[in-house]
């Protein structure tokens, strides 16, 4: 999203609170931010905040003569690379749908073109229940959604009036993560794509396990930004903290042997594998179903070993595009071209356990057939956008 324009609409609504926060995220993300607000939302936050968060003067009027020649409603929708409104009354979905233009904000949109050059629309419904319920509402939906008008929303939840139901504005985070996913090239539509994260417990009895210390990070990283990108996800995930990143398919699979049926059970339809979790090498070969009591003497824990997932999978009769992960704690590239042309992927990702797990930015280096390609240190969705747009190349190759 790094030096994208957007214009920000505000309209009258309880949630246009919500924008402050929206607004510093759009910033904090490298977003140029342009604010324009209808009469009514000005009654509910201030042109003074949204302007001290944006950087810039905000409009209002449609009137206002210090931009350009004088036509705000022209000149603001040429530069914008999107408009986004949030929050997106019912009485603003209607004037969008019926194209009305009686101020600023509706006649920007208006003239933001209706071709394949015109500039895209993105709108956050916020109302009651109610509101949102009524049939002139659902009808004016569609009419933006014919418009192919894209309609983020709304949210299911408490709502200001108290009432509980559809109609709430999605949270800024979740609205955030929508712009970057519109703005992201589909590098990889049309492709199916089964990535393992986080760490699993290999069960000693009900209260302690064998398991690593792998956070998930970049796993989920990587199914949030495949996503982006237009794939179809489905993420299998071990033990982490992390939340599911929105618009994917998510599968618990706490253990090596519930991993192993998981991706075998949907491993035939997918078009890349990417196998990033910390699966454990070895599970205790028997599991206590009572914790067991502490005595004086030394207990001894007999171990087996795992099924290698990965490697079962790159051998599978029409196998996925395989991609590995190896984790090392000294001498990085010998060990993981050793895994890579041991289990025959066209790919490995390699990084130093110090310098990676549980961490929020990596250093890694991609290893293929062409050699080693070393990445710039970075955060882990950057470094997620990097391996999914060598992966698109090798594919395209």
């Amino acid at each position: 999203m790094q030096n994208k324009h957007l214009v920000l609409g505000i309209t009258g609504g309880i949630a246009a609170y919500k924008a402050a926060e929206l607004v510093r995220l759009l910033v904090k993300a490298g977003i140029d931010v342009q604010v324009v607000m209808t009469a009514a939302a000005c009654q509910f936050i201030t042109p003074v905040t949204m302007q001290a968060l944006s950087g810039k003067p905000v409009f209002i009027d449609m009137w206002d003569s210090s931009i350009g020649n004088g036509m705000p409603h022209i000149e603001l929708s040429r530069v914008a690379d999107a408009i986004l409104i949030a929050p997106a009354s019912a009485d603003f979905i209607a004037k969008l749908a019926q194209g009305r233009a009686d101020d600023l904000l509706s006649t920007l949109c208006l003239a933001r073109g209706s071709d394949q050059k015109a500039c895209p629309l993105l709108v956050a419904p916020a109302m009651n229940k109610q509101m949102w319920e009524n049939p002139a509402t659902q009808r004016n939906i569609q009419q933006l959604k014919l418009d192919q008008i894209l309609v983020l929303g709304p949210d299911a939840g408490e709502q200001a009036c108290g009432e509980i139901g559809l109609g709430r504005m999605l949270e800024p985070e979740t609205l955030l993560a929508l712009v970057n996913a519109h703005f992201t090239p589909k590098l990889l539509a049309g492709k199916r794509i089964l990535i393992t994260a986080g760490a699993t417990l290999e069960m000693i009895d009900p209260v302690r396990a064998v398991t690593n210390l792998s956070s998930g990070k970049m796993g989920y990283s990587l199914a949030k930004v495949a996503h982006d990108m237009g794939a179809e996800v489905t993420l299998i995930s071990g033990e982490t903290s992390l939340t599911a990143p929105i618009g994917i398919r998510n599968i618990e699979a706490k253990s090596a042997a519930n991993m192993y049926t998981a991706v075998m059970e949907h491993i035939i339809t997918q078009d890349i594998f990417i196998a990033v979790a910390a699966v454990a090498d070895y599970s205790p070969a028997t599991s206590s179903e009572q914790k067991i009591k502490k005595n004086a003497a030394a207990l001894t824990l007999e171990l087996q070993r795992n099924k290698d997932i990965l490697a079962e999978v790159a051998i599978l009769p029409n196998a996925p595009f395989c991609v590995g992960f190896a984790a090392e704690t000294e001498h990085l590239i010998e060990y993981a071209s050793q895994k890579r042309s041991a289990k025959k992927l066209p790919l490995i990702v390699a990084n130093l356990i110090s310098e990676s797990m549980g961490k929020d930015n990596a250093n890694i280096t991609l290893i293929d057939d062409a050699g080693t390609h070393a990445l710039p240190f970075a955060d882990k969705t950057t470094l997620a956008h990097e391996i999914l747009v060598h992966i698109s190349n090798m594919l395209a190759n």
